[in-house]
C-alpha cells in the first residue's frame, strides 16, 4: 500500500541510501577486484555521516541499504544509523550482482547479510536492494528466495531500459509478484509518451537540471498520487574520491558526472518534498519493521 493524497495531506516519499564505497560500484569491478578492497582508502564512513547530518538538519529519515561488507567493518556506523531513527535494510553482503550468482550462492548470501546486520543493528531486517538492479528478467526467482529468507519487501526492479539493468514491462509501483507476500518496491519512474523514464535518483539525478527531476517527482505525486522512491549513494556526494584510471568514457561519465553538485541538489530535495524511510510508507502495519 502506497501513501496517497488524504484529506489534502502530502504525500510522503522515500528517502533510499545504497551504502557502498566508490571502489565497490558494478561499474569498476573489472578493474578493481575485491580481494583488493581491503587496500584501498575507505571514505564509506565519513560520508554516510555527512549524510546523516544532512538528514539530521532537515529531520528526515530514510532506509539505508547497506552492503554486509561495510557494516561488517563499520559496526558503530551501522548503529549510529539506527539510533538516529533511520531503517537499516540488506544491499547483499559484498555487491555480487544477482545475474552473477546461482540460486543457492544468492541464498546464502541474502541469509548471511540479514543475520550480520540484524546482529549488529539490533533491529529487524525486512528490506533488500539488489547491487545495481540486478533483479531483471532472467532473475525472478530471487523475490522467492527473499521471502524464504524473512525478507518483507524488496526494491531491487527498475522499470526502465537501460544497458546493465532494467524490467521496462514491470509495474511502475509496488506490487506482489505472482501472488507472493513479498513486496516489490520499484524505483520511480515517470510515463511519458509509453515510455518510463527514470526520476529515482542515481546518475540520472545528477545528469538532468534539478528543475526536470522536481517536476517528475511532482507528477508522480500529483497525478499517479503515488509515493516516489529516491536514491543515492555516499560516494555521490565526495568529489574528492580517488580517480580510476584505465576506464572507458561511459563509465566515466556515469561515475563523476556532477559530483560537486549532488550535496546541493539533495538538500534542495529534501527541503522540497517530504519524506520517510521504506517500511513506514509502505508496511504501514507492520509490527516487526
Amino acid at each position: 500500500m502506497t501513501a496517497s493524497a488524504v484529506n489534502n495531506k502530502p504525500i510522503v516519499n522515500a528517502m533510499t541510501v545504497d551504502v557502498e564505497d566508490y571502489f565497490q560500484v558494478s561499474a569498476f569491478e573489472s578493474k578493481i577486484q575485491r580481494e583488493d578492497w581491503n587496500t584501498l582508502p575507505c571514505r564509506v564512513e565519513s560520508n554516510t555521516q555527512r549524510i546523516l547530518e544532512l538528514f539530521a538538519e532537515h529531520e528526515v529519515h530514510a532506509t539505508f541499504f547497506l552492503l554486509g561488507w561495510v557494516a561488517e567493518r563499520y559496526p558503530a556506523l551501522v548503529r549510529e544509523i539506527v539510533d538516529a531513527g533511520h531503517e537499516v535494510a540488506s544491499h547483499g553482503f559484498s555487491h555480487i550482482r544477482v545475474t552473477q550468482q546461482q540460486p543457492q550462492e544468492f541464498s546464502r548470501d541474502i541469509s548471511k547479510t540479514k543475520a550480520l546486520l540484524e546482529d549488529v543493528s539490533g533491529s529487524e531486517v525486512c528490506g533488500y536492494r539488489a547491487a545495481s538492479y540486478s533483479i531483471v528478467t532472467d532473475t525472478l526467482w530471487a523475490h522467492d528466495l527473499l521471502q524464504e529468507a524473512g525478507y518483507r519487501y524488496s526494491s531491487s526492479i527498475y522499470p526502465i531500459r537501460h544497458d546493465l539493468y532494467g524490467v521496462p514491462d514491470a509495474p511502475r509501483f509496488a506490487y506482489r509478484p505472482e501472488n507472493g507476500e513479498l513486496l516489490e518496491i520499484p524505483i520511480t519512474t515517470l510515463s511519458l509518451f509509453k515510455n518510463n523514464l527514470p526520476c529515482g535518483g542515481g546518475g540520472y539525478f545528477r545528469l538532468l537540471p534539478y528543475r526536470v527531476s522536481r517536476w517528475a517527482m511532482n507528477q508522480v505525486n500529483n497525478k499517479d498520487g503515488e509515493s516516489c522512491v529516491f536514491y543515492f549513494h555516499p560516494w555521490e556526494i565526495d568529489p574528492g574520491q580517488p580517480r580510476q584510471s584505465g576506464i572507458n568514457w561511459k563509465t566515466r561519465f556515469r561515475h563523476y558526472l556532477n559530483l560537486d553538485r549532488m550535496k546541493g541538489r539533495i538538500e534542495h530535495l529534501l527541503t522540497d518534498f517530504h519524506w520517510d524511510r521504506m517500511d513506514r510508507i509502505f508496511l504501514p502495519d507492520s509490527k516487526t519493521c
